[in-house]
C-alpha cells in the first residue's frame, strides 16, 4: 500500500494561520485602503509599481492559497508520491517557508500604506531571502525522490547516488548562499538584494553540473523513463 503524508493540526494549523492573518489584514485594511497601493521596491529601497486595490489587497493572499493547494495536491500526482511520507517533515518546513516569506512580503505592504515602513527595505528583502535560502537548505538534504520538489534534474531522477548527493550539496550551497548575503547586506544592503538571483542561479547551476557526475559515475544509474529504444518489430 502507497503511504501518503498524513494531515494533522501540528502540520497544517500553522499554515492556515498565516493564511487567515493575510486574510483577516486585507478585509480590515479594504474599506480605507487608497487606490493606488505600492506592491514592488527596487534595490535601492524606492517604490517601482503601483498596484489596484484589488491587486494590491488580495494579490498575495491569493498568490499564497494557490500555492498551498497546490503543495497539498502535488503529491498526489506524483509517480514518486510513496517517497513523501519519507520526507514529510521537510516537505512541510519547505510549505511553511514559502508562505511564511509571502506573508511578511505582504506585511511590509501594508507597512508602506500606513507610512509606518522604514527606509531598510533592501535589508528587510535580504534578510527574508538570506533566511530562505538559509532554512530550505537546511531541509534539502532530507529530500526524497520526487518529480516536483528539489533538484529535479534527468541525472537525479535516474540515479539514487546523484540525487542523494546532489541535494547535500545544494543544501550547502544554499546556506552559503544566504550567509553571504548576509555579510554583503552588512556593507551595502542595495547590492545584497541584486546579488539574491546570481547565488541562487549559481547554487542551482553548480547543483545540476554536479548532478550529471555523480550520474555519470553511478554503476546502478538507471535510463530515463521511454530513453530506451523501442522495439519496432523490424528486428
Amino acid at each position: 500500500m502507497t503511504r501518503t503524508i498524513r494531515t494533522s493540526w501540528s502540520t497544517e494549523g500553522p499554515q492556515w494561520l498565516v493564511l487567515l492573518a493575510m486574510l483577516a489584514l486585507a478585509v480590515w485594511t479594504w474599506p480605507h485602503a487608497p487606490e493606488r497601493i505600492p506592491v514592488h521596491w527596487n534595490a535601492d529601497g524606492q517604490v517601482d509599481r503601483f498596484a489596484g486595490k484589488a491587486e494590491g489587497l488580495l494579490g498575495l493572499p491569493a498568490m499564497a492559497l494557490g500555492l498551498y493547494v497546490l503543495f497539498r495536491v502535488l503529491p498526489r500526482f506524483d509517480p514518486g508520491r510513496a517517497n513523501y511520507a519519507n520526507f514529510a517533515g521537510a516537505y512541510n518546513v519547505v510549505r511553511f517557508t514559502v508562505l511564511a516569506i509571502l506573508a511578511a512580503a505582504y506585511g511590509w505592504i501594508h507597512l508602506a500604506l500606513r507610512g509606518s515602513s522604514p527606509s531598510g527595505g533592501p535589508i528587510v528583502g535580504t534578510l527574508l531571502a538570506g533566511l530562505a535560502l538559509v532554512v530550505l537548505g537546511g531541509v534539502m538534504g532530507k529530500l526524497r525522490p520526487n518529480w516536483f520538489v528539489g533538484v529535479r534534474t534527468p541525472w537525479t531522477l535516474s540515479s539514487k547516488k546523484s540525487w542523494v548527493g546532489t541535494h547535500r550539496l545544494a543544501g550547502w550551497l544554499f546556506v552559503l548562499s544566504g550567509l553571504v548575503l548576509w555579510a554583503v547586506m552588512l556593507a551595502s544592503p542595495s547590492w545584497a538584494v541584486r546579488l539574491i538571483p546570481v547565488v541562487t542561479v549559481v547554487s542551482a547551476g553548480v547543483s545540476a553540473v554536479y548532478s550529471y557526475v555523480l550520474w555519470r559515475n553511478d554503476p546502478d544509474k538507471l535510463p530515463p523513463l521511454q530513453t530506451l529504444p523501442l522495439d519496432d518489430g523490424r528486428g
